[in-house]
């Protein structure tokens, strides 16, 4: 039923928990992973006195080498697992979007996925990526929560 997984990380130990368990579920039910994670563009701001500006191009070579970083651990969990697996790296101010054109993208009948549990305003103020997918996500979406 569940035969393509998409695994989004943002390479905390959270997420890592939601990766452990996608290569299980994958390797018990002969289904494969897609990775994903979310390089954070340069979040341009107005300039005022005494400001840095730090590069661009620069600040935003590093997300994604990070990004492919974590997606590169999903990657060898799966091959030690003999798992078929996809990663990819996309660039967006909104994740939750990437997320879900990624599984629609690559047909995805599951997303296995990390939640760092905010609650109360810093929930309201911050938002939650997790509750994003969720709203709009047509297909199941397996959450990993902190204990």
């Amino acid at each position: 039923m569940f035969k393509s997984i998409l695994v989004p990380t943002d390479g905390s130990p959270l997420a890592d928990k939601a990766i452990k368990a996608a290569v299980e579920f994958a390797q018990s039910n002969g289904g494969k992973i897609v990775g994903l994670s979310v390089a954070e563009p340069y979040p341009y701001a107005p300039l005022t006195d005494g400001s840095i500006t730090v590069d661009a191009q620069s600040y935003e070579a590093k997300m994604r080498e990070m990004a492919q970083t974590h997606v590169q651990k999903i990657a060898d969990a799966a091959q030690a697992a003999n798992i078929p697996c996809e990663i990819c790296v996309r660039q967006s101010f909104s994740p939750f979007e990437e997320i879900i054109s990624v599984a629609n993208n690559y047909n995805c009948d599951i997303i296995f996925m990390a939640s760092h549990g905010r609650k109360g305003l810093s929930r309201l103020f911050v938002g939650s990526e997790t509750q994003k997918v969720l709203a709009h996500s047509t297909i199941p979406v397996l959450v990993f929560r902190q204990d």
